[in-house]
């Protein structure tokens, strides 16, 4: 996991953010397994008891469900999906509008500069 933790922010919050980045992204899908605590805390070198607070978070928000004596997985349901997806973009779209609210820019110009890069980033180029 490429997850580089800083030291402003709680690190579970900072685990929550970097597994909800990689399911919005789908890099982790649906039903997909996820590390178990212990080797994520492993990997990041930072205490199990901080990942079970991460993923306890992430299940009680339905992203991810575990069975007994089963890894955890993502979950399945697409409306939790769906919501997940409309928080992430809604949070950015909200900083995107106040970083250019200053700025003397149209609506329309605003468009189709994201079109432009969206469709920029679809190519790769």
């Amino acid at each position: 996991m490429d997850l580089i933790l800083n030291k402003r922010d709680p690190i579970y919050l900072q685990v929550i953010h970097f597994l909800k980045k990689e399911i919005v992204a789908g890099h982790l899908c649906p039903g997909e397994e996820i590390p178990s605590r212990r080797q994520l805390a492993n990997d990041l070198k930072i205490n199990p008891n901080t990942v079970q607070r991460a993923y306890s978070e992430m299940e009680a928000e339905n992203l991810i469900h575990t069975e007994p004596n089963r890894p955890s997985k993502i979950t399945e349901d697409p409306n939790v999906l769906r919501q997940l997806k409309s928080e992430w973009v809604n949070h950015a779209v909200k900083d995107f509008v106040s970083a250019i609210r200053n700025v003397d820019i149209s609506i329309e110009e605003v468009t189709e500069l994201i079109t432009t890069e969206m469709n920029h980033t679809k190519t790769g180029g």
